[in-house]
């Protein structure tokens, strides 16, 4: 034998690629048509699935569902709050809304001068440093909550959302 017979029968023989080709497009093509079939609404779950045209909303069914009326947004007027000279920020603009219950809707409306003259006092009392550190807002509206519910009616505010928070 010579050295070339030797390398040949050295190696063992090729295997074939084409089953792990056929793996992969298979893969692909029944992907493909499963995403197809739940995109289109051919199943009963996916983006085009819709249950009946008469169900009720998300919202209007977790209502029904825990019993509860839906809550009103009341929205406060936004306030510009003057900080402190040792600030670094000399404003902070501050905008929210209140989730009050249906049923006292009009009456927070009544109460809003009361509601701003709480939250202004209260965030004028607040120290600077509190004020710009990141974790503040916790803090800070569970404080303003509580006091703004101080002021209402016992269970009219349910709570107290900030939309703006902003230090200039």
């Amino acid at each position: 034998m010579s050295a070339t017979d030797t390398a040949d029968a050295a190696e063992p023989p090729r295997k074939s690629r084409l089953p792990l080709l056929l793996g992969i497009v298979l893969a692909l093509a029944l992907g493909a048509g499963g995403f197809y079939a739940a995109w289109s609404g051919l199943l009963p779950f996916g983006p085009g699935h819709e249950t009946t045209r008469d169900a009720p909303s998300t919202a209007e069914a977790v209502a029904q569902d825990t019993g509860k009326e839906m809550p009103v947004f009341v929205p406060i007027e936004p306030m510009v709050v003057m900080l402190g000279q040792s600030a670094e920020s000399r404003h902070l603009r501050f905008r929210a809304q209140l989730e009050v219950a249906p049923a006292a809707a009009a009456s927070v409306s009544g109460q809003m001068p009361r509601i701003l003259d709480v939250l202004n006092s209260y965030l004028r009392a607040v120290p600077v440093s509190e004020i710009e550190s990141p974790a503040a807002l916790v803090r800070l509206r569970a404080q303003m909550l509580r006091r703004i519910q101080l002021v209402t009616a016992e269970g009219a505010v349910r709570d107290l959302l900030v939309t703006e928070f902003v230090l200039n």
